[in-house]
């Protein structure tokens, strides 16, 4: 049976005010990696793109993204990351999709849709606004990697049933997402992740801390490779 929406609301309230706000990465938001021909890198989305959960980026997901493609290729990279805590693909649309396709990559990645889920946005929005975001990188970028969403299942923070709807909601929009990956060529989409490592999260206990965002890198690497479109 699907709880009432105020217990949902109220649950939802009780951990935002409850949760540590933890900060953005510090910058600078752009790196390289030694090497030849770099490879030219943009992560673009929510908190996981501005690093929170870790000291600075390096030590976040673009750093450790930049580590393991310069270890799979024998390339050096050049990267930069574009986005915002709290972030929604509307948000991505209307405050930074101008600024991160001002330039041309070889590769971009897309962390999004954590928040639409979070903020209960409808399924056809979230494909409205993240069919634009992947128009418009593989307008710059021959290769568009996206992340499949959290396992918000396996977030201990939450509680049920807020867990357990979000979960249902979140895979409603990662089907969604799957199916407009699909449809596109240049761009592929993670696998759901697999279990969580012990000290995945940062303190918050919903963000990856540096170690969790050197496993991330590797997953998403892996996979990349696996399916042939690095």
């Amino acid at each position: 049976m699907i709880p009432p929406a105020p217990v949902l609301v109220a649950q939802a309230r009780r951990l935002r005010r409850d949760t540590p706000r933890l900060p953005d990465a510090a910058q600078p938001w752009q790196g390289t990696v030694d090497g030849p021909d770099p490879i030219r890198l943009l992560v673009l989305g929510d908190s996981t793109a501005a690093g929170v959960g870790a000291d600075t980026q390096d030590d976040a997901l673009p750093g450790n993204l930049a580590r393991e493609l310069a270890q799979r290729t024998g390339r050096g990279v050049a990267w930069r990351a574009v986005g915002r805590n709290g972030a929604t693909t509307r948000d991505i649309v209307t405050d930074y999709l101008d600024d991160a396709t001002g330039a041309e990559y070889d590769i971009a990645f897309l962390t999004v849709g954590a928040n639409d889920a979070l903020g209960l946005r409808p399924r056809w929005a979230f494909g409205r606004d993240l069919r634009t975001i992947i128009a418009r990188l593989r307008a710059v970028s021959p290769l568009v990697l996206m992340s499949s969403l959290p396992a918000f299942s396996r977030f201990e923070l939450l509680p049920n049933p807020l867990r357990w709807n979000l979960y249902l909601h979140s895979q409603s929009l990662e089907d969604e997402a799957r199916a407009i990956v699909a449809g596109t060529e240049g761009a592929h989409i993670s696998p759901p992740p697999p279990p969580y490592t012990e000290g995945f999260f940062a303190t918050d206990l919903f963000h990856p801390s540096a170690s969790g965002y050197r496993d991330w890198a590797r997953f998403a690497v892996d996979d990349a490779t696996t399916a042939g479109v690095l």
